[in-house]
């Protein structure tokens, strides 16, 4: 009965977008302590199950925390679901968010290279990890700094579900694109070239196009289109790192420029530039582990050998990045 799958996987992708679009309905009228305390809930119940995604976010924590034991492990584990958690109720509730709540609610540090870079009109690349809060602190570079961004999207299924996070983002300033097509990269280099800002999710790419770098002592891929627009546009590279603490405000850094090698070929620039990113990237992971959404196989042997090989997981055109 091969007729009915397709059914099938349409049901479920409707489903899946209409939770969605009742959480976003849903959680955005509650007050913001309800909000945190269902997410808390929501975060402990799915902790409890232990399911496949706990399970994974551990087995990624034990590589950054590797001396920890099963009990600290699982604590930190709770701790992670609970920030993840967070993020989705604020997530939610950004788009009900008043101009001025969105200004107190991210404290980062170092802005200056950020300001500094725009003020120059070379343009300017933040990548950061997916760590706590990459769309309020997005939302707060449109509203604070009033500066617009691009940005890249996973196409995500059903297409109505991305179509929802595209109208979501748009709606706190972004302009977004679409990572399959071929064109993103392109596109992303004229915004640069024009003295813009582009913003990449950049910790996770095990496409065929990613860069093997070194990461808590393992091999991993990630994108190469941070470092690859920078030398394509002179533009300026600049890791950024997130955070939460016990206060409502989102925290975060804005670390210095990652620099282009003033020798080597094109790949091993990028190879070097990649890898300076994924340093800085573990800094601020190490710091706070607990704010590193990582639900997903990352390592290069964790992956399934046909992935492993093929690099089919989850890749991104270009190897831009994706948030």
């Amino acid at each position: 009965m091969t007729g009915d799958a397709p059914r099938g996987a349409a049901f479920r992708g409707n489903l899946v977008d209409g939770l969605y679009g009742a959480g976003w309905a849903a959680v955005r009228t509650l007050p913001e302590p309800a909000a945190r305390a269902l997410g808390r809930t929501v975060a402990d119940a799915a902790w409890r199950r232990r399911g496949k995604g706990v399970q994974r976010l551990e087995a990624n924590l034990s590589r950054i925390v590797p001396d920890a034991g099963q009990d600290a492990l699982r604590e930190l584990s709770r701790a992670g679901m609970r920030s993840y958690l967070r993020y989705w109720m604020e997530s939610f509730r950004l788009p009900a968010w008043s101009k001025d709540r969105i200004r107190g609610g991210f404290a980062p540090s170092d802005v200056h290279y950020l300001t500094g870079g725009m003020a120059a009109g070379k343009g300017v690349i933040l990548a950061l990890p997916h760590m706590a809060n990459w769309d309020l602190a997005g939302a707060w570079v449109t509203t604070k700094l009033e500066t617009p961004f691009t940005t890249v999207a996973e196409r995500l299924k059903p297409e109505t579900l991305y179509d929802r996070f595209v109208a979501y983002r748009e709606g706190l300033g972004m302009e977004v694109l679409p990572h399959t097509g071929g064109s993103a990269f392109g596109t992303l280099a004229r915004r640069l070239r024009d003295g813009g800002l582009v913003c990449l999710v950049a910790d996770r790419d095990l496409s065929a196009s990613g860069v093997e770098v070194d990461f808590f002592g393992a091999k991993t891929r990630m994108p190469a289109g941070p470092a690859l627009l920078a030398q394509h546009t002179g533009a300026l590279l600049l890791p950024v790192t997130l955070w939460y603490d016990e206060s409502p405000v989102l925290q975060g850094t804005v670390h210095p420029p990652v620099t282009v090698p003033d020798a080597g070929t094109r790949a091993q620039r990028t190879a070097a530039m990649t890898q300076s990113l994924a340093d800085t990237f573990a800094a601020g992971i190490a710091a706070h582990p607990q704010d590193w959404h990582m639900l997903q196989r990352l390592w290069l042997d964790d992956l399934e050998p046909r992935t492993r090989t093929a690099g089919t997981d989850r890749g991104t055109d270009e190897g831009t990045g994706t948030a």
